[in-house]
């Protein structure tokens, strides 16, 4: 008799309980735990980058929010700012953290204004890696940065050298996914080219964005579809809103209102909104994987493999060093217990 075979029954139901109600557990487990998710943003001001992240989650992250002035620009530093809010949707909760970093490309001098964003990530490693090693590990919090959307200014010849130098910076760290923000400056046309145009710097400089994985070999044609589509996507060309209007007798349509028509958010010929949602969902389990298999163990085998800096090489003894000086001193104490036997034998001779 195989394990397949093995199974029990309630004597009152008489359902099957078996293997098979090993997923329906895990299923149970996870919706009553609930999940965590971090998203950071990056871009320069004025990219839209607040209003796309509302759209997505149809919530207001920064109802406090104070849009400074021209004049408080020019002496804004790069600060980072954390909202997290609860989402439920049919029962599953999700605690969603976005990462903002106001003030990102806004100085006339922007040499460093990329340091305060590598400390956040590794700060959030390093109290992972802290709560790991404790007693208590099974109510860890988990505030590491999943994915990072990298905005890119639509108006412009591709990447500046700023973003360059970030996304190297970045890539060994967290998913990077590329957004073009408010794609409702560019047409059909000039998006497309703008894409390629990217999609070749990215390669050319060696940058490593985040790739969504390949389709399992049993899975639906549909899915396999979906998945070839968000791959061809990138990077996502995206505009948000979160009004609403009219758009040929339908209200209730995001969107916004120009003088030449209506760019409809959710409408996948003019915006990759819908697109750029669906692969954040479909794949957050994998964001989450590849940050812990990837990005968090190379962080962890380095701290861990790092030699304490309180000594020099120099200065710290030597295994074999320490064994021959434990040796002399052991062959000194025989020499001195022998001479010590031989001067007894000998007055025990004079008497």
């Amino acid at each position: 008799m195989s394990l397949t075979d093995v199974k029990t029954s309630s004597p009152e139901s008489g359902n099957y309980v078996g293997f098979a109600n090993l997923p329906n557990q895990v299923h149970r487990k996870s919706v009553k735990k609930g999940f965590e998710f971090t998203l950071m943003v990056v871009g320069e001001s004025g990219l839209g980058k607040s209003t796309l992240i509302n759209s997505l989650f149809l919530t207001d992250l920064y109802p406090d929010r104070v849009v400074p002035s021209a004049e408080e620009k020019i002496n804004q530093t790069l600060k980072i700012e954390a909202s997290s809010v609860e989402i439920e949707e049919r029962g599953v909760k999700l605690r969603l953290t976005v990462v903002d970093t106001p003030g990102f490309g806004d100085s006339i001098d922007n040499t460093n204004c990329f340091e305060s964003i590598l400390k956040y990530i590794n700060d959030q490693f390093e109290h992972y890696l802290y709560d790991e090693s404790g007693l208590n590990r099974r109510h860890i919090v988990d505030t590491r940065v999943h994915c990072c959307f990298y905005f890119i200014n639509p108006i412009g010849h591709g990447l500046k050298p700023l973003d360059i130098e970030l996304m190297k910076r970045l890539h060994t760290k967290v998913n990077i996914v590329p957004v073009i923000s408010k794609a409702d400056t560019l047409t059909i046309k000039e998006c497309k080219v703008f894409k390629e145009r990217i999609l070749r710097e990215i390669q050319e400089n060696g940058i490593h964005v985040y790739q969504m994985p390949d389709c399992e070999s049993d899975e639906d044609e549909e899915f396999k579809q979906q998945v070839r589509m968000l791959k061809s996507s990138m990077p996502f060309a995206v505009c948000g809103s979160m009004g609403m209007v009219e758009v040929k007798g339908k209200k209730g349509v995001r969107g916004r209102i120009y003088p030449w028509g209506v760019v409809e958010v959710e409408n996948t010929t003019h915006s990759d909104f819908l697109k750029l949602r669906n692969m954040l969902i479909t794949h957050m389990q994998d964001l989450q994987e590849v940050t812990h298999d990837l990005h968090y163990e190379n962080f962890r085998s380095l701290k861990l493999s790092d030699k304490p800096n309180d000594k020099s090489k120099k200065d710290q003894p030597d295994a074999g060093d320490e064994k021959d000086k434990i040796l002399k001193q052991k062959e000194l104490e025989l020499k001195q217990m022998q001479e010590m036997l031989d001067k007894m034998k000998m007055k025990i001779g004079e008497k």
